[in-house]
Order: structure tokens, then sequence, then C-alpha cells
């Protein structure tokens, strides 16, 4: 994850509404530029203190890095405490108890013995903030010989060691047409924004071809509105999906300054942004 410096973001007035600070990650499904589509200006004055939304990807001194923007007036939209529960597990999964899978974390690997026998099998592995590029080896694990494996992995890979390890009950998901990959399987998962508790977009997680109906649609935005309103953040999303038994569940939390737009127009979701923010002036 890498060491954000000050000095690359660039501080833009979107629509004289909204503080964006902005550097590019070289990610498509996270990039977005915003000047071919909205005015956007880099005023020489601003008032003493403002609120910006980050877009520089995720970062491995979110603390250092606010602590630096606010000394200069500049206020990142999810406080270091807000941050911190959009991100890792262990802090927003207690606030989400019966809408997302049964979760247990450990800095240490517990034995597969005592966690299978807690959550079945087969068993889901994540880091306590993410997966390591959705591997499906490091994370579907059915029989000891595959967890010992992925442990051993966790503790050399790059994104996954610096994380405490997440198990997870395997939750059955509504499959979607994909082709066979080491990834995890395609399911019928999307993403969801949401700004100040409303959601300002949401669509398919996966690149493959599927969606959902107004039914499924609005039962599913059922689920991360009532997730999002729990953890009740500036700027969250919530990825859920449909479980093979027909129910919604809210699989993941991330902080919404960090993640990629899926198939959610960013057009459209920052113009959300902006008409909320709008109407919010006095």
């Amino acid at each position: 994850m890498p060491y954000i410096d000050r000095s690359n973001l660039d501080l833009i007035l979107l629509e004289d509404t909204v503080w964006i600070l902005v550097e590019e990650v070289g990610l498509s499904s996270y990039d977005f530029n915003l000047t071919q589509f909205f005015a956007c200006r880099h005023p020489w004055q601003r008032p003493e203190q403002i609120h910006a939304i980050g877009r520089f990807g995720a970062v491995s001194n979110y603390d250092e890095l606010y602590a630096q923007l606010a000394a200069e007036g500049i206020y990142l939209i999810n406080s270091p405490a807000q941050h911190l529960c959009a991100s890792e597990l262990p802090v927003w999964y207690p606030l989400l108890s019966g809408l997302t899978p049964t979760s247990q974390w450990f800095s240490t690997p517990p034995s597969f013995e005592s966690i299978s026998q807690t959550l079945g099998l087969p068993l889901f592995l994540k880091g306590s903030r993410q997966t390591s590029r959705h591997r499906a080896a490091l994370s579907i694990i059915h029989t000891a010989q595959e967890y010992d494996r992925a442990i051993n992995i966790y503790a050399e890979d790059p994104i996954l060691q610096w994380q405490d390890l997440v198990c997870r009950e395997f939750a059955q998901l509504r499959s979607v047409p994909s082709r066979a990959t080491e990834k995890i399987p395609a399911s019928f998962e999307f993403r969801t924004f949401w700004w100040r508790g409303t959601c300002v977009g949401a669509g398919q997680y996966w690149s493959t071809d599927y969606n959902w109906n107004r039914e499924e649609e609005i039962a599913g935005l059922a689920i991360a509105q009532a997730a999002a309103l729990r953890l009740n953040l500036p700027f969250v999303v919530i990825d859920i999906a449909q479980a093979t038994d027909g129910e919604w569940i809210a699989i993941e939390c991330n902080d919404a300054q960090e993640s990629g737009y899926a198939a959610i127009s960013p057009f459209s979701l920052w113009q959300n942004v902006i008409d909320l923010e709008s109407d919010r002036s006095p």
C-alpha cells in the first residue's frame, strides 16, 4: 500500500461545490478525469477550513496525511477514526451484526481444526482490510492442506502480511456467467457508494454480464442502506451480494475515497454528490 506525499495532491473545487484532492493511481477502474466533464477550479484563495474528498487510492499513512492536511485547514471527508471504521473488518463488523457473514479475526492464525469447527467448511479467508487480488486459492479453503498453504503465503504476501487474518463463514452466493480463472468465482454482487447516508452510485461489482431487475435492486439497496446507516460515515462503500437462497448480505465495507468505481458511472456518481451538496448549501 503506497505512502502518499502531500505535495503530489491536486486540490480541485468541483462545480464550485465540492473540494477534491486528486492524484492518479494508474488504474482505469479508479482514475477519472473530472476536468473533462465538470467545471474545475484551483482557487488561489479558499475558506480557512474546508472538507475535501480524497481520490488518491489506498494509503498506508492516512493518519499522518490527515494531520498534515488539517494543519493547512483541509480536512478529509472521513476522519482517521471514520476511515478505520470503513476499512477494517474488526471495526465495522460489530456494527453490521445480522447483515454480513459470521467472522473472526486473529493476529496469529488459529489452528485449522479450531476454526473449521467454529465456522464450518469451506472457510473464507481474507485480510482484515482486503483480499489479495481475489485469488481463490488464498480465499476459499476446503482442507487443512489448503489452509496451511494459504497461511504460508499470507505471511509473505505484500498485500496481506501487514493485515490481521479474517476467517469468515462461507456464504453460498448466486453465481453469474463468467469464465474460469484463478480468482474467486464471480457472483451476483454489487458495489454501492453512500454519501452522507444517501446512495450516489450502484452497479455490478464483477466485470461480466449480469444485472439486477427492479425488485432485486430494491431489496439489495435496502440491505446496503441499513449497513450505511449503521456505520453512519460521510463517504462509504458497501458491497452487497445475493445468496443462493435469495437473501441479500453485506460482503464488506470500504472507505469510498479509496474504492474503485466497478460498473458505476463516475460521472453520475460525482453529479449526485454535487447535487446533494448544492442542496445543503445555505
